[in-house]
Formats: structure tokens, C-alpha cells, sequence
């Protein structure tokens, strides 16, 4: 943990450095196969859960009954396998029967009163017509499109319309990702797990402006010197803000995993299921996109305007220049200084402190070092 601790330390000092934006490529490709394969999934279609497409819900209740008895009574009552039983609190167990069962709800409750030897007045009987889903899924949708355009509109005002931009990409990515997982594994989709992808949206923004706030203020008077690019600054606020990143992930999935892999798998409460396997894949994914995906996206807009252009030929420029005298410096036997620092002075603002590990300072230039 101390090792983990000192890393971030160095991080923050920019002793060492994960090119992150540098390797965007890599980090876009790596983006594209995981969307591509999550629209496959969602091609498929998903598994939408009784709320949304209507249908029939029985619970009953009898002492010793286990949930793969009812499931098999069901089964037989429906001549088929698409009856969902999950058991819920006090005992009960629930089944699921889809509007597309051709049997009426009184038959199906007779049925399973004479499978599972309990009193057809004992079993609870509901009907939920697919408007009702309807209604939710047009609430949800027009919520997720009303956030969308207040945080676009409140990024694009607290810092600029690139960050925006990217961060609304970052959003997006997180969403296709974690809706695709749900299509792939063949997860029911719930009112509960609507909200599990509402909330990982408010992670993932979170998380990005995190590591924008630091990186707009290591770009603070960036035109001004000619050592690092628009991109390097960056990455540079991107390694700053990295281990906090990584810790903030940590801590918001273990008490998610928790819910997940115990609340739901051991007891069994598929309301904690549907919510916690959203939130589990939505944070991951938004603590990777808020990395890979939004900041180097930025870094990659930034870096088409005519100033930022003008500072990456300046910087290309002066480490020219200075790779030039290094090699005349070791032509004539001269001592030639490794790893120079850079002044605080000749850093842009939020980086002071940071150490460069790059080529030496020109006023080295032409004459010998007296480092040893």
C-alpha cells in the first residue's frame, strides 16, 4: 500500500508517467471493439422485464417451497421455460409470466394452485398491461436526454465547449457499454436497473471533471512557454489525478460488489441485482473512460486550434535546437547534463513543482555543464 501511496506521489510530481494521451490510438481501438461488440448485443435485442412488456406476476407462499419447485410447476402450467421465479422477502416466491403466454391469468393461477398443492385463494395475482412499461421507458429516456444537454450546456459554460463535448462522448461511451453487457449476458431489464444507468452517468461526470479541473489548470498560460504541448500538460493533470481516480473507483465498487455478489447472488434479491450489476460495469467503465477516452479526446481537439498547432511546432522547435547542441556538446567531448529539471518559473501554471524529464535547458546551450 505505501508502494501504491509513493506512486502517486511520484505521479503528482511527474517523476514518472503513464502516456496516456500519447497512446490514444490505442486507447480509441480498445473503445471501438468494446462498443462494436456491445452494439452487437444490443442488435440482439434486450431482455426486457415484465414492467416494460407486460404480463402476469403470481407470489406464493408455503412452508419447505423452494424456488426450483415453483419453477418447475410453472414450467408445466406454461408448457414452456419463460416463467421468471425469483424468491423475495418473508418467504415468498414470485413468478413472471410474459404477456405472450397464450393462457388466461385465472388458468395459470389455477394451475400452479393444483401443481403446488396451495389454495388458489392463497395466490396474490397481478397484471401489468405494457403501457405502464411504455410510460417508464419515455420518462427515462427524456430524463437521460434533459441531463445530457443541462451538463453539456454547464460544462461548455465552467470550462469550455471541447470539455463538453468530450465529456458528453465519455458519457455516452459508459452507457453503450454497460446497456450492451446487460443485452450480451442476458440480464432482465427492471425499473431497478434504469436506475442503476442513470446513476453511473452522474459517476462517470463526476470522475471526468475531476481530472478536467486539474488539467485545465496545468494548461493555464500554456502559450506562453515553448516546453510541453497542449497533450503533454495534459497527461501530465491526467498522472496527477490518476491515483485518486483509481482510489475513487475502488471504494465506489466494493460496497457495489458487495450488493451485488452476496445481496444478490447469495440471498438471491433480484432488485439488488438488477441495480448493482448496473452500477458494478457502469463504474468501471466510467473510471475508464474518464482516462482513456475523454481527456485524450480533449487533448486531440485542443491540439486543432491554431495556438495550440503554433506551440507544438515551437516546442518541436526548441527540442531540435537543444538535441542539436547536445550532439555537438558530445562531439567535442564535452559533459553533456541528463535529465535536466525545468524551473518553476518556465512552468505553466498548476504544474509547479514538476519535474520534466526531457532534453536540457538552452541557456546550457553552446557551453560546458558544470553538473557532474
Amino acid at each position: 500500500m505505501s508502494r501504491f501511496s509513493n506512486l502517486g506521489h511520484r505521479l503528482y510530481q511527474g517523476e514518472v508517467s503513464f502516456d496516456f494521451v500519447g497512446r490514444r490510438k490505442l486507447w480509441y481501438s480498445i473503445s471501438g471493439v468494446i462498443v462494436l461488440v456491445a452494439a452487437i448485443g444490443l442488435a440482439m435485442g434486450l431482455h426486457l422485464g415484465i414492467e416494460f412488456k407486460g404480463g402476469s406476476v403470481y407470489t406464493v407462499q408455503k412452508p419447505g417451497l423452494s424456488v426450483a419447485q415453483v419453477q418447475t410447476a410453472a414450467n408445466d402450467v406454461t408448457h414452456g421455460s419463460s416463467a421468471l421465479v425469483q424468491s423475495t422477502d418473508k418467504g415468498k416466491i414470485r413468478v413472471q409470466i410474459s404477456s405472450e403466454e397464450t393462457q388466461s391469468p385465472d388458468s395459470i393461477r389455477n394451475g400452479l394452485s393444483k401443481a403446488l398443492d396451495i389454495p388458489v385463494q392463497e395466490i396474490d395475482s397481478q397484471v401489468i398491461g405494457p403501457s405502464w412499461g411504455h410510460q417508464i421507458s419515455q420518462k427515462a429516456l427524456l430524463g437521460l436526454v434533459i441531463f445530457m444537454v443541462l451538463v453539456t450546456i454547464y460544462l461548455a459554460i465552467a470550462f469550455e465547449w471541447r470539455m463538453a463535448a468530450a465529456a458528453l462522448v465519455a458519457l455516452i461511451h459508459d452507457l453503450l457499454i454497460t446497456i450492451g453487457v446487460y443485452a450480451l449476458v442476458g440480464f432482465e431489464v427492471t425499473p431497478g436497473t434504469v436506475i442503476g444507468f442513470l446513476t453511473i452517468l452522474g459517476y462517470s461526470l463526476y470522475d471526468t471533471v475531476v481530472v478536467f479541473d486539474t488539467v485545465k489548470e496545468n494548461t493555464k498560460g500554456l502559450t506562453k512557454q515553448s516546453k510541453l504541448t497542449y497533450s503533454e500538460a495534459a497527461n501530465a493533470g491526467l498522472n496527477q489525478t490518476l491515483v485518486r481516480s483509481i482510489n475513487t473507483t475502488v471504494v465506489a465498487l466494493l460496497p457495489v460488489a458487495a450488493l451485488l455478489f452476496i445481496g444478490g447472488g447469495l440471498l438471491g434479491a433480484g432488485t439488488l441485482n438488477d441495480i448493482s450489476l448496473a452500477l458494478f460495469i457502469g463504474l468501471a467503465a466510467g473510471a475508464y473512460s474518464s482516462i482513456c477516452v475523454a481527456t485524450p479526446l480533449l487533448a486531440q481537439l485542443k491540439e486543432e486550434q491554431p495556438e495550440m498547432k503554433a506551440l507544438a511546432k515551437r516546442v518541436a522547435q526548441r527540442r531540435a535546437s537543444e538535441a542539436k547542441a547536445k550532439a555537438e556538446a558530445e562531439a567535442n567531448g564535452e559533459a553533456v547534463p541528463e535529465g535536466e529539471e525545468f524551473a518553476d518559473e518556465d512552468l505553466p501554471a498548476g504544474m509547479v513543482g514538476q519535474r520534466a524529464q526531457g532534453a536540457g535547458r538552452s541557456r546550457n546551450k553552446g557551453r560546458p555543464s558544470t553538473k557532474r
